[in-house]
């Protein structure tokens, strides 16, 4: 099998997930479901999965369009609401939530409320949710970009909906990453690309780590788990 893009970006998330992690998504979170169940189907058996939709371990056979869709209900191990949740990432029970947005600077701010100004928005979008709460408390919270241009990219949020200074990966398209207060370093890059480019499509300054890697095909097994789980190729219209 040949990895599109999206495979190469599922794949780098899915090696942030330790074996035996608490690993929990919230509302609008297709790419880290997916992630997710990549992850135990190969190298993190003995993951537990968080669902917003209100299960633990639901034994997830393949993607749906809704990360609410009632169908990750099934065959799960055990019930969960949101404010227990909330408690468990409160007292250092969950290792990693991925974290979309609309907009990340160097810092490791995010932006998901607004365009513009909250006072005087240009455009309103979806909101932060928990967002802001959970990524404090989150152990090693996750940051995903799955189509990186420097209007995404960018040197300051406009808005900033969850701040955190610890250093935190940055997961993109086009690679990995670290941002935090002490500002932003690029550690890998994708095989079809290169340094230059992710420069060119990047809004805040980086530095390039020592040891920067060009990552690897994603592994044949991977390939197999991530079509099965995805039939429908869904992960192709949110990547790249």
């Amino acid at each position: 099998m040949t990895a599109t893009h999206a495979d190469a970006l599922l794949a780098a998330m899915a090696a942030e997930i330790r074996d035996g992690d608490v690993v929990a998504t919230g509302v609008a979170s297709p790419l880290a479901i997916l992630a997710i169940a990549l992850a135990k189907a190969t190298h993190a058996p003995r993951l537990t999965y968080l669902a917003c939709v209100g299960s633990v371990n639901p034994d997830v056979r393949r993607l749906h369009a809704s990360s609410e869709d009632l169908a990750y209900l099934e065959h799960r191990r055990g019930d969960i609401c949101i404010p227990d949740l909330f408690d468990h990432a409160r007292r250092g029970r969950i290792d990693i939530i991925f974290f979309g947005a609309a907009e990340v600077d160097g810092a490791g701010r995010s932006n998901m409320s607004a365009t513009g100004s909250l006072d005087r928005p240009t455009v309103k979008l979806p909101g932060v949710a928990g967002a802001a709460a959970l990524r404090r408390w989150v152990k090693r919270p996750v940051l995903v970009m799955p189509k990186q241009t420097k209007r995404n990219l960018v040197a300051r949020v406009q808005v900033a909906s969850t701040v955190d200074g610890r250093p935190t990966p940055l997961l993109t398209d086009l690679g990995r990453f670290q941002v935090g207060a002490d500002g932003a370093s690029l550690h890998r890059h994708r095989a079809w690309t290169t340094p230059v480019e992710v420069a060119e499509r990047t809004g805040f300054a980086f530095t390039v780590a020592a040891d920067l890697r060009t990552d690897a095909a994603p592994a044949e097994a991977a390939l197999a788990a991530i079509a099965a789980l995805d039939p429908d190729n869904f992960r192709e219209r949110l990547v790249g």
